[in-house]
């Protein structure tokens, strides 16, 4: 992971700097660029564990969902404001063009019901996840944030719900170790239960 600029919480021409250095960029195959509390991160996509989970969390949602007219995605932009995020999973309607963003180059979180991210070897690949993407998730106002940590103790499961935008944080955590079941309590999945190595019913 790389930081291009940092800025104070409210800068608005920083904002904009960052926002038009992002959509200049042309990164190789393999890696991606989000803007995160005033810095454009660069991180490489996952291995291939990362790739197994991200297989067994869509197929669950995609099964809890077959009767909604909402899909499951990967990797793309999110985006609120001047600022954007590409979770490894999300939730929107069939037809993404119902939720664009301004400029046509993501979708409007704030129309994203469900987000999902799947930790990374590292640090800061922890703290990206649960810190300053459960920040910027909960910014947007996503109802819903999963994340499956692999490297957490033997492996957890969190769920956040209930975002608090002004503060930037879910009133709800829930955090389980593999093989103890935590269920989504609220949006289109709620009742998916996700147990142990993510399986799912």
């Amino acid at each position: 992971m790389s930081a291009l600029a940092h800025e104070t919480p409210c800068d608005p021409g920083l904002d904009e700097v960052l926002w038009q250095a992002w959509k200049a960029m042309d990164l190789p195959e393999g890696y991606r660029a989000e803007i995160i509390e005033g810095s454009i991160e660069v991180s490489p996509t996952g291995r291939r564990r990362h790739t197994v989970l991200i297989h067994r969390l869509r197929k669950a949602l995609e099964a809890r969902l077959a009767d909604s007219d909402l899909d499951v995605y990967q990797d793309g932009n999110i985006i609120r404001g001047r600022k954007v995020c590409i979770p490894d999973l999300f939730v929107g309607p069939h037809d993404l063009d119902e939720i664009p963003d301004e400029e046509g180059l993501g979708v409007d979180a704030t129309r994203v019901p469900l987000v999902a991210e799947i930790v990374s070897p590292g640090q800061d690949a922890r703290r990206r996840d649960h810190i300053r993407k459960q920040r910027w998730y909960a910014q947007a106002g996503v109802p819903v944030y999963v994340v499956i940590d692999d490297f957490d103790d033997d492996g957890t499961v969190t769920v956040f719900s209930s975002p608090d935008p002004v503060k930037g944080a879910y009133a709800t955590k829930t955090r389980v170790g593999y093989g103890t079941p935590v269920t989504i309590p609220d949006g289109p999945a709620k009742g998916l239960t996700i147990t142990g190595d993510l399986t799912a019913r």
